[in-house]
């Protein structure tokens, strides 16, 4: 795994990121997990340890300087992407990782235990028909769906002032047409790549509590 680490040191100096070292151990541990447990679940088709530093783990951590509220929820988290890397190093920010899939969210959960994540709650839901006590100051995506179905699907877990961020590709004029409301796009580097990279952030007008 030194390989590994080097990737992540130098890349999370890239992103201007204060991560220590036992984070660093927790994010690596993240991987080992995602490496045994791919063999009988298939979580990522990213199957390389190192394309998994650069891909799942610095590509999450790109977006740290855009996490917004003290309560977020990483919707579609599939093997804990955003979710779980974020989470290590934001440890003061409660994170609810949410997704459709049975096998996928146990192995999400076998790793907040295994990493004494205390921060985190997973849930096995679809979005739709998750209605929690407390909204969320920040709606999170990466890969989910289109924007527009974005909105419609999880625009009631936002808090009155709450954004909703989502981690695209480039090319999304299309995307962006579809959606009355303000949004800015972020361009995202990912340290080690050269994939194209955006997060778009959406505030929905007149947004009302939903409990």
């Amino acid at each position: 795994m030194e390989a590994c680490r080097e990737i992540l040191v130098s890349g999370i100096a890239s992103l201007n990121l204060n991560v220590t070292d036992e984070k660093i151990d927790q994010l690596l541990s993240f991987i080992k997990l995602i490496e045994k447990w791919n063999k009988a679940y298939n979580l990522t088709a990213i199957r390389d340890r190192e394309e998994m530093a650069r891909l799942h783990i610095l590509d999450s951590l790109a977006i740290v300087p855009h996490i917004e509220g003290k309560r977020v929820i990483d919707i579609g988290t599939g093997a804990g992407l955003p979710g779980i890397p974020l989470a290590i190093c934001l440890p003061e920010i409660d994170f609810t990782l949410l997704d459709s899939n049975a096998k996928k969210t146990r192995f999400v959960q076998q790793v907040v235990l295994e990493l004494k994540l205390k921060n985190v709650e997973v849930l096995h839901s679809r979005v739709e028909n998750y209605h929690p006590e407390k909204t969320y100051d920040a709606v999170l995506t990466r890969a989910f769906a289109g924007l527009s179905d974005i909105v419609k699907l999880t625009a009631h877990l936002l808090s009155k002032d709450g954004v909703l961020l989502a981690m695209k590709g480039q090319n999304l004029d299309a995307e962006l047409a579809e959606i009355a409301a303000k949004k800015s796009v972020i361009s995202v580097s990912v340290p080690g790549t050269d994939v194209e990279r955006c997060l778009v952030r959406i505030q929905l007008p007149e947004q009302a509590e939903v409990s």
